[in-house]
């Protein structure tokens, strides 16, 4: 490991703990204007989870004290009752489609976390992942909290535990086997960072409309490399919030993940193309192994303050 990130291990690597509440309450009211925290949370039938996470935060964050001015679940097309689920236990929905109309919506992740963006009015814009299970309000006001108390600080991840099943830190197989290769090897700068692909992690406003998203699986690797090379090591950094649990992908749906995440990393390192950007994958049928090939998300949304409606929205 660089000496360099063996010293921002030291300075830029914290516990949820080392904030309590009250510190970040009066760093908040200090400057309401510049420490304004909007909360997303992009899902796809998560119905079964999304209702408590949105409570908890709203009960924690909103009601018992004041940390978290917005709450907003973005609905990328569920068939379930995600959306009616959010709304019941108090967030904002709003539905991909119904953002940015004159562009049509590509399908993924990094695509909803690009147009909520545009929904949203915070300087300080947390993501959460909506299929968390046995949620903590820590996942939230750990990773915002260093924003809140340090200046310097405009990148935050949260860091936990992964179980896999029984066993324990198991989870994060793309991580381990595609995401931290690729890190150490190509951008020795983040081999610190606990989780680079969590999906829950804290970003200033002004930092994140500068960034290109990726509108699928590498849109965190993507944000993370991005703004290394925008704001340097120092202003970012990663808070252990304990543990993690969540629905687990199958094994086709991680090498897709897998696919799309080296594709992002290409891109940064050569802005080439790909001879093929698609991936084959077999499955047994009834007359053997039959091939399913799915194309690797190649597209990337501009930064937003590119978009001319984000920034007619943010001069009036």
């Amino acid at each position: 490991m660089l000496e360099e990130v063996e010293r921002w291990l030291t300075r830029r690597s914290w516990s949820s703990g080392d904030r309590p509440l009250n510190r970040l309450i009066d760093a908040r009211d200090a400057d309401p204007h510049r420490t304004s925290v909007s909360v997303v949370l992009p899902a796809l039938n998560e119905e079964a989870t999304v209702g408590a996470i949105v409570a908890t935060i709203r009960r924690e964050l909103m009601e018992k004290v004041r940390l978290v001015d917005e709450l907003v679940v973005i609905d990328s097309g569920s068939t379930d009752a995600t959306a009616a689920v959010a709304r019941a236990a108090g967030a904002r929905v709003v539905h991909r489609d119904a953002i940015l109309p004159r562009i049509p919506a590509l399908p993924g992740k990094g695509e909803v976390l690009w147009r909520s963006l545009l929904v949203t009015s915070g300087e300080i814009v947390c993501f959460v992942d909506a299929d968390l299970r046995d949620f903590s309000a820590d996942f939230v006001s750990g990773t915002v909290g260093p924003l809140l108390t340090d200046p310097g600080v405009q990148f935050v991840k949260a860091m936990y535990d992964r179980p896999l099943g029984d066993a324990a830190g198991q989870g994060g197989r793309v991580t381990e086997l595609v995401a931290r290769p690729l890190l150490n090897l190509h951008w020795p700068q983040l081999a610190g960072f606990v989780q680079p692909l969590g999906g829950e992690y804290a970003v200033r406003r002004s930092l994140l409309e500068r960034l290109p998203f990726p509108v699928g699986y590498g849109v965190e690797l993507g944000l993370l490399v991005d703004a290394l090379h925008t704001v340097g090591l120092d202003a970012l950094g990663q808070v252990d919030v304990g543990v993690r649990l969540h629905r687990h992908q199958d094994g086709q749906a991680l090498g897709r993940m897998a696919a799309a995440i080296y594709r992002t990393a290409q891109l940064r390192l050569s802005r080439g193309h790909l001879v093929r950007p698609a991936l084959t994958q077999f499955e047994r049928g009834e007359d053997g192994f039959v091939p399913r090939t799915h194309a690797v998300d190649t597209e990337e949304r501009p930064p937003m303050r590119e978009i001319a409606e984000y920034a007619e929205r943010w001069a009036a």
